[in-house]
Order: structure tokens, then sequence, then C-alpha cells
């Protein structure tokens, strides 16, 4: 399967990362003009959960609400499989841990040197390096996320 995403500054920057988590998972894109402008993977865990493990948008389309929309359209989907839990990592500061708790996701615990054992290459954002991550979780048991909630994206995403 073809990776939705590549390598680089706004994604995953490990190739071989990327190839780990893409056998069963569930790829939804968000598309402008008939192009690839953004896209999330996702796969479960077990019947009952699901992990995001990459969204990404290209940089010039940032800022323009097609990140929330493509990460509100995927949870919606989850949730439609009867996914009960969303997992997934990020790093300990910077944009993404504000992105995803503004979509209701909630800090379950550290993961103690996770980038450095990771990935070869140091991570840097704003001139620090990531070092450790967060692992967020948002359910849809409790009143963190709700279909009414969701917000519809103004464009064709799509599932793959």
């Amino acid at each position: 399967m073809e990776s939705p995403v590549k390598p680089g500054r706004f994604t995953d920057p490990s190739e071989q990362s990327i190839a780990s988590y893409l056998d069963g998972a569930w790829c939804f894109a968000a598309k402008l003009n008939g192009n690839v402008v953004g896209a999330c993977v996702t796969k479960p865990i077990n019947t009952d959960i699901a992990e995001i493990f990459n969204i990404s948008v290209y940089p010039e389309f940032q800022q323009q609400g097609l990140g929330s929309g493509l990460l509100s359209f995927a949870l919606s989907e989850l949730k439609s499989k009867k996914t009960q839990r969303v997992e997934l990592s990020t790093g300990t500061f910077g944009y993404q841990l504000t992105y995803y708790q503004r979509h209701g996701f909630r800090v379950d615990h550290v993961v103690k040197n996770y980038f450095l054992n990771n990935y070869p290459e140091p991570i840097l954002e704003d001139g620090i390096q990531h070092q450790d991550a967060l692992r967020l979780y948002v359910e849809f048991s409790d009143n963190s996320i709700s279909a009414s909630e969701s917000k519809v994206f103004p464009g064709p995403i799509s599932s793959t």
C-alpha cells in the first residue's frame, strides 16, 4: 500500500515508522480540487480502541481548518465503527498538544525517551529537541466527544 503521507517536517520523519503502521490501517484524506492536501492514518488496536498514527496537512494548506475538519471526520468515522477510545502519541510541548486538547483529547501518561529511542535523528521544534512523548486519549462514552460536536469539513474527505 502506498502511503498517503510522505516523511517530512510536518509528518512522521521516518519512512520506516510510516511503513510499520500502514498494514491494516484506515486512512482518511482531505482533498481540494481533486488533490490530497492532508491525511489521517488510524488503526484498530483491538475491538474497542483505535490509534491515530499520523495526521498531517501540507504546510501551504495549514491554518485553514483542514486538519481540524479531517480529525473531526476521522473521529466520527471511528465512532461509527464502534470504537470506544482513540489514542495517540505526541510531543510534550508545541502546537500539536493544544490542537489535540481542543478536540477533547486528554493526557493518559508520559513515555520517557520515546523520541530518543525511536528516531535516529533529533526531532526539533522551536529549537528544542523532543525527548518524551505524551500518550493522549479521547473516549466516546464520556462527554469529551459527541456526534453533535463533530465539525463538518467543507470539502471532500474520503477514507481509503
